[in-house]
C-alpha cells in the first residue's frame, strides 16, 4: 500500500516507521505516471517499508523543503535519517537493489557519522 503524505502527516510518517520511501511526483509527469506501477508493486512486496507519495502540486510547501527541482524524486528515510534522495524513475530491479541497500544498512555507523560531521561543524 502507498500513503499520500502531506504538510499535516509527512513528519508523523517519517518519525514513526523505521523505513519510509517517499516519491515526490505531479500528475502531469509522464516519467511520474509510468514509475507509479513499479513503486506500486516494490510497496506490495516489501510490506517492512513504508511507501509513500508526495503530490508535488499540492504539496508545494514540502516539496521546497526538501529543495525537489525535478520529479519523479525519490527520497528513503532510515530512522529519520535520509539515506537516499534521486532525481528520476528507477527500473524495477534498480529500486529493488536500493531497498536491499537501505535494509542492509548499518545505522550504528551511519548515526556515528552524522554526530562526527555535527561535531566538527561545532569546533
Amino acid at each position: 500500500m502507498v500513503i499520500e503524505l502531506n504538510d499535516a502527516n509527512f513528519q508523523q510518517t517519517i518519525d514513526g516507521n523505521d523505513i519510509v520511501v517517499v516519491d515526490f511526483w505531479a500528475p502531469w509527469c509522464g516519467p511520474c505516471r509510468s514509475f507509479a506501477p513499479v513503486y506500486e508493486k516494490a510497496a506490495t512486496n516489501h510490506t517492512d517499508v513504508v511507501f509513500a507519495k508526495v503530490n508535488t502540486e499540492l504539496e508545494q510547501q514540502l516539496a521546497g523543503i526538501f529543495n525537489i527541482r525535478s520529479i519523479p524524486t525519490l527520497m528513503a528515510f532510515r530512522e529519520q535519517v535520509i539515506v537516499f534522495a534521486e532525481a528520476g524513475a528507477l527500473p524495477e530491479p534498480a529500486l529493488e537493489h536500493l531497498l536491499t541497500q537501505i535494509k542492509a544498512l548499518d545505522m550504528g555507523q551511519v548515526h556515528k557519522e552524522i554526530a562526527a560531521q555535527a561535531d566538527q561543524k561545532v569546533h
